[in-house]
């Protein structure tokens, strides 16, 4: 059963997407054909005379080497579609998605430690975030594994995470399970197997100085302009070049 649901969304989402030229910037597509299946799944309420548009969103980015890594979602105005992973071994130039999309759910923040060890933090969106987890991978990106933060339900998603080595990582979970949310941190010092509660405090309280979400090298950034998100990477001090560039608009639900 487990094959068939992987033959199936690689038919559904093939991992080549497409990359064409407007004027001097290449610009990579990533489309979503919205099967009625989808809308109904969704509960888009969407027709042939008020369509729905799906907008691609990335969150964050990350380079080993010359492979570039980059999470996010689609998404209408209302709903969180599917969380997408993608990943270029040419320095930006073509991209593929090694993980099938995940129904319901976003990526949003990537780490490498190293060349072998990665993870990206994700949450089910629909309908209220809750049971966060992480994609990992052992490999260099070429496989990953979906591992849940929690054994049951929580409500809540990561706000950041950092892993030191491929072993210790820390992460702050901010709990929305009452009228007012609650920031934990959590650590690991097995690469994830598990996680232990170190602090909780009110959402305003300082509990620690986290590094930046975004990394010293990498960033994502939308352009309003162009309406394309940019993925850019430190040139010097203050200075960014874009390495590649995905329209906003990813498709329509009809």
């Amino acid at each position: 059963m487990v094959a068939v649901r992987l033959r199936l969304s690689l038919l559904l989402f093939p991992l080549l997407v497409l990359t064409v030229k407007l004027g001097a910037q290449d610009t990579t597509r990533i489309d979503y054909a919205c099967p009625a299946a989808d809308v109904d799944r969704f509960g888009l309420t969407c027709s042939e005379d008020e369509p729905c548009d799906v907008f691609l969103e990335l969150a964050s980015a990350e380079g080993v080497g010359s492979t570039i890594f980059a999470a996010g979602n689609l998404h209408t105005v209302t709903t969180t579609l599917y969380g997408v992973l993608l990943v270029s071994g040419d320095g930006g130039k073509t991209w593929t998605e090694p993980n099938p999309r995940i129904e319901g759910a976003a990526l949003d923040q990537v780490q490498f430690p190293d060349f072998q060890h990665g993870w990206a933090s994700g949450v089910v969106e629909e309908p209220l975030a809750r049971d966060p987890f992480f994609l990992t991978t052992t490999d260099g990106g070429k496989t990953w594994r979906r591992r849940p933060l929690f054994n049951e339900t929580h409500y809540g998603s990561i706000q950041q995470f950092w892993f030191d080595s491929a072993k210790s990582g820390q992460l702050i979970f901010e709990r929305s399970e009452g009228p007012a949310s609650v920031f934990e941190i959590y650590e690991t010092t097995n690469g994830g197997d598990s996680w232990t509660i170190a602090e909780a405090a009110p959402k305003n309280s300082k509990l620690a100085k986290a590094p930046a979400k975004d990394s010293a090298t990498w960033r994502v950034r939308t352009d309003a302009a162009s309406k394309t998100n940019r993925i850019e990477r430190r040139n010097a001090p203050g200075s960014w070049d874009v390495v590649a560039s995905f329209p906003v608009r990813a498709g329509v639900c009809k």
